[in-house]
């Protein structure tokens, strides 16, 4: 009896500690770094783990399965580099300019999409001679036959092939010094640093804009599935399973438990999405997982991460080993809640700035390359892996950070206290004598620049100021009033109308808003946008109401990267309406700003007696006492444009401590803001 005892304490004993060796070191199994870069013609094998022992603490290598025998593939143009198969010295002038082959064949949608999303980019030239990259489109995968080698081919020196199927050419077709941008291709057949590996794009995804990420609860939600498994024929099943339970393993006999479902979803809704790297759909998944906020473990995956060469996917992404099931499941579900949301957080982010359209992808592969010919001048990790992305933070602005509006949070900086103020005179063209006057009083004001736009002639003398004042010939565009002028010393604008009338005080307290807020527009007139049911579209009001979701570009704060961006970013279709149909300047500044920001303008108080006296509009956007046309279609054909509404609605107002409080005025700094 005793030695029966004995034997079930030592038995017990042993239990427990596999238990506690599964419970602790099972987190520590998920600090996975993503497999290294293979060498060219080098076999993959398993990805490192950066804690190598915590492998042999789960089993001996002697025990575990061998990897599946495959023939290796050569690498793509041999050993071609960056150094030796590109020349740069043609990118010296323009930078990246990119020139397309015409297609040799019938295309597919997405074809067209990818076409489209070139030429309305600012990478884009019709001239092969003046360009840097010269862009072949592989057709392989839809017609079975490999694209025709172009007349220019030159060996294919400074060409990308652009593939968004992993169907190679035959062999006759010899890529030679090309790039390969390729759609999830083998990491035996990568070249990093050369080529470019894609994300797989279904046929319907659209061209721009693209559904937003599905998560709206970014911690766990009660109920929600810990896992969600891909299914052979689509979709995906959830599962919500105990630590005993492998549910992607065929080899684990354990009862999954009752909780386990097999509900069918287009994207998962569950916490982490679990991917297998050996089926051929296996990138198509990765994309669903993103889009819907479910944090992708990939078990040993054979292909490369998507644009692995400037996003860190060690924020996003799980890699783990499919051969050790039990102890990934329980790591899994050991991870903290912070680190969840960490990561939740970056898969909308990323799916946001680099993959929910053609065109973003495709602007992405070029940046890419762009950045690889700039070198030391190109984006930092910080600026591809936080928002707004490396998209949105061009690299002929700035490579530093602290030069953007939106990084200063984040970096622990402040905007410096000076700005600038940029009045536009149109037609009729007065001269804004007072306007100077009250702008010139600002403590904060640095210089004034008057951008005058109308053909009469400039008025012989000017108000004496203490800062400087400079005249600038404009060319009669009111889109001429956000182009980046190198005579705008400071971060912050103040952009004014000529009609505008704002006093001192006013001025004053909207920029001391300004930089608590540099990545907002911060204003004084409102305008808002609104679901029109009756005629299926957006619709345009000025009228004062609490909710706002606009203010007027003729009297607001502003960084000016807006300015570059509106001129360097913006299709030259958009910028092209706003010429057109000035109402629509304000709307489509608004527009940018949002899309950017993904947050709503401020608006500051402003004097109701010169809001019913004078407009603050001069031939283009301001009040009206009817919100009908143009403004209503501005609104559609600029959210078409950019694919998706990215205006949001606020109600906030920002006034001065003691602002309008029945106390002594003395006690109050903006005194004046008070008085009618």
């Amino acid at each position: 009896m005793q030695s029966w005892r004995r034997r079930k304490s030592l038995w017990l004993a042993l239990s427990a500690s596999w238990l506690l060796l599964v419970l602790l070191g099972g987190f520590s199994l998920l600090r996975l770094a993503l497999p290294p870069r293979p060498r060219p013609g080098a076999s993959q094998g398993w990805p490192r783990w950066l804690d190598a022992e915590l492998l042999q603490s789960f089993s001996q290598a002697g025990e575990l399965p061998e990897d599946a025998a495959s023939p290796p593939q050569a690498p793509h143009g041999g050993s071609c580099n960056w150094g030796a198969c590109f020349d740069t010295s043609k990118c010296r002038g323009d930078g990246l300019k990119v020139f397309v082959y015409p297609p040799s064949g019938p295309i597919s949608e997405t074809h067209h999409r990818i076409l489209a999303s070139i030429e309305g980019s600012r990478f884009h030239t019709f001239s092969p001679a003046g360009a840097c990259l010269l862009l072949l489109l592989s057709l392989d995968a839809q017609t079975g036959e490999c694209s025709s080698m172009p007349l220019q081919w030159n060996r294919g020196r400074n060409h990308l092939v652009l593939r968004l199927h992993p169907a190679p050419c035959p062999k006759t077709f010899q890529l030679g010094q090309a790039m390969v941008a390729e759609a999830s291709p083998t990491v035996d057949s990568f070249r990093p640093g050369f080529d470019v590996a894609l994300p797989f794009l279904p046929e319907a995804h659209p061209l721009r804009g693209g559904a937003p990420g599905q998560l709206q609860q970014h911690s766990p939600q009660p109920g929600i599935a810990l896992l969600a498994l891909e299914e052979e024929r689509g979709g995906w099943r959830t599962a919500d399973t105990g630590s005993s339970a492998c549910p992607w393993d065929a080899r684990c006999e354990q009862d999954p438990g009752s909780r386990q479902t097999q509900r069918r979803e287009t994207l998962p809704n569950a916490t982490f999405c679990l991917i297998s790297g050996h089926r051929p759909e296996a990138a198509l998944r990765f994309l669903q997982a993103l889009q819907a906020g479910c944090i992708p473990v990939l078990l040993s995956p054979r292909w490369e991460l998507p644009f692995s060469e400037v996003i860190d996917w060690t924020k996003a992404a799980i890699v783990a080993d499919e051969r050790l099931p039990l102890q990934v499941l329980a790591a899994l579900q050991e991870m903290s809640p912070a680190r969840v949301l960490a990561l939740r957080q970056q898969t909308q982010f990323l799916w946001d700035a680099y993959f929910s359209s053609v065109e973003k992808v495709i602007h992405t592969t070029l940046e890419v390359i762009q950045d690889r010919i700039f070198g030391t001048s190109a984006h930092s990790s910080l600026l591809w892996n936080s928002p707004p992305g490396a998209l949105l933070a061009l690299s002929t602005f700035s490579t530093s950070p602290q030069d953007f509006p939106f990084y200063h949070l984040q970096q622990g900086s402040r905007p410096e206290g000076r700005f600038s103020a940029l009045i536009w005179v149109g037609p009729p063209g007065q001269p804004p004598l007072k306007l100077i006057q009250a702008v010139a009083g600002s403590q904060h004001c640095a210089q004034i620049l008057v951008l005058w736009s109308n053909e009469r002639p400039l008025p012989s003398s000017w108000p004496e100021t203490a800062m400087p004042l400079t005249v600038i010939d404009g060319h009669g565009k009111v889109s001429d009033r956000f182009f980046p002028y190198s005579t705008i010393r400071t971060d912050a604008i103040l952009s004014l109308d000529a009609r505008s009338s704002l006093s001192t005080s006013e001025v004053d307290f909207a920029f001391v808003v300004w930089q608590s807020f540099p990545e907002r527009m911060v204003g004084f007139l409102t305008s808002s946008h609104f679901w029109d049911e009756a005629h299926g579209g957006w619709g345009y009001t000025a009228e004062r109401t609490n909710e706002f979701s606009m203010v007027l570009t003729t009297a607001a704060f502003y960084h000016r990267y807006y300015h570059t961006l509106f001129t360097h970013s913006l299709p030259k279709v958009l910028r092209t309406l706003a010429d057109e149909a000035p109402t629509c300047v304000d709307v489509l500044m608004n527009f940018l700003v949002a899309a950017v920001t993904k947050l709503p303008p401020i608006k500051v108080p402003y004097s109701k007696q010169r809001q019913e006296a004078a407009p603050l509009a001069s031939g283009g956007p301001g009040p009206r006492p009817k919100p009908q046309a143009p403004a209503p279609n501005c609104v559609n054909q600029i959210a078409a444009g950019f694919g998706h509404m990215p205006l949001l609605s606020s109600r906030l107002r920002l006034d001065p401590v003691l602002f309008k409080d029945p106390v002594s005025v003395q006690r109050k700094k903006y005194r004046s803001l008070e008085k009618p």
